[in-house]
């Protein structure tokens, strides 16, 4: 249970003691999350005590009377307004005049309670205050996810198209000129490195879409009752051109009957992201090892690798988003450093997990359990 600090400024002792024990043992749910906020109370006699206890920790909620001894209310309402806070004021006081009520409303008093109160009323105003600084504070942490998501897209987009594009027109200019013959063929290495840089810019959108869609929910899903030994027989067939240009042998060991309520789409992602990986990041003459069986109650699934491996420092990294591990050995392999990103989270859908173990120059092994329930 998260707890929400209050702090109460006031003169009378009657008043602190009597909103510290109202919310002594109060707690609020909101309908669309799963713990409830309870509070702690802090007290103030003073302005400057209050402002004291602001600068060393500020509170998420201040509880403010208008009358007090030295600074007013109003005045330090002022200057908890000049420090930008993520904290609600609520005034409470017995004095206040409309001038009063504009200008605190002006400052950011979230609104007033007047004195004398009961407890539910005290109770009702908490619900409310505490209802807007969460709104608040949630509706500004999804801005700044936005900005985030943003500023990685144009980013990678900046970095890792601007790269094959360069290129792309490099060739094109070439043969623009006919700087290395009259004849097509001379020119059949670079349109072979163009249609390679073409592909891999494909794959970048492809993979910012599927994550753009995961990521705002809007993923439409088919789930149906699927044989996962077909759609694992069909990833092995599609990353074997690319094993072959490795040299990279694929074993496999795959169980008959592996029939589970799945996307197939989804399913063939998990599957191709895995076995490309094993082999793009694997040794001359290396093997990968593909096995899907039943364990239980779930569906497990392994891909082993002879590769290059991962650091333990670099293992945390792999799933975030945008991320690549960098190293004298991965140079020169092709990636958006989304597919593994993607990868977990559509295995996050189906309530499953994903491990990862790894030794450098030895090997990669990430094991995946999907449920059959």
């Amino acid at each position: 249970m998260e707890k929400l600090r209050v702090l109460v400024v006031d003169d009378e002792p009657g008043i602190r003691s009597g909103v510290s024990r109202i919310l002594r043992n109060y707690s609020i749910g909101f309908p669309f999350m799963e713990d409830d906020f309870s509070f702690e109370t802090i007290e103030a006699e003073t302005g400057e005590i209050a402002l004291e206890i602001i600068n060393k920790n500020a509170p998420d909620i201040i509880l403010l009377d208008n009358k007090l001894p030295g600074i007013q209310g109003i005045d330090l309402l002022e200057i908890i307004s000049k420090m930008r806070l993520d904290t609600a004021v609520m005034m409470i006081t017995s004095y206040a005049s409309l001038d009063i009520a504009v200008k605190a409303t002006n400052l950011g008093a979230y609104n007033f309670v007047p004195k004398p109160f009961t407890p539910v009323e005290l109770k009702s105003s908490i619900e409310n205050i505490s209802k807007h600084l969460f709104l608040k504070r949630m509706t500004r942490k999804m801005k700044e996810e936005g900005k985030q998501i943003r500023f990685q897209f144009l980013s990678v987009l900046s970095h890792e198209l601007k790269s094959p594009l360069n290129a792309i027109e490099g060739y094109l200019r070439i043969m623009e000129e006919k700087q290395v013959g009259e004849n097509i063929e001379d020119y059949m290495s670079m349109i072979d490195r163009s249609l390679i840089r073409i592909k891999g810019m494909r794959n970048l959108i492809m993979d910012m879409l599927d994550l753009t869609k995961l990521e705002s929910g809007k993923k439409s899903r088919k789930l149906i009752k699927t044989d996962l030994n077909y759609l694992a027989n069909m990833a092995l067939d599609t990353v074997k051109p690319l094993a072959i240009q490795h040299n990279v042998t694929l074993n496999s060991n795959i169980e008959e009957d592996l029939v589970i309520t799945v996307d197939k789409d989804e399913v063939e992602i998990i599957f191709n992201n895995l076995l490309s990986n094993a082999v793009k990041y694997n040794h001359e003459n290396g093997e990968v090892n593909f096995s899907v069986h039943k364990n239980n109650s779930n569906i497990e699934i392994i891909v082993k690798d002879s590769g290059i491996g991962i650091s333990k420092e670099d293992l945390p990294k792999l799933f975030e988003e945008f991320s690549r591990i960098k190293t004298s050995e991965t140079r020169d392999i092709a990636g958006t450093g989304l597919g593994l990103s993607i990868t977990k989270k559509m295995v996050e859908l189906y309530q499953g997990n994903i491990k990862v173990d790894s030794k450098p120059g030895i090997g990669t092994t990430f094991t995946i359990e999907l449920p059959i329930a």
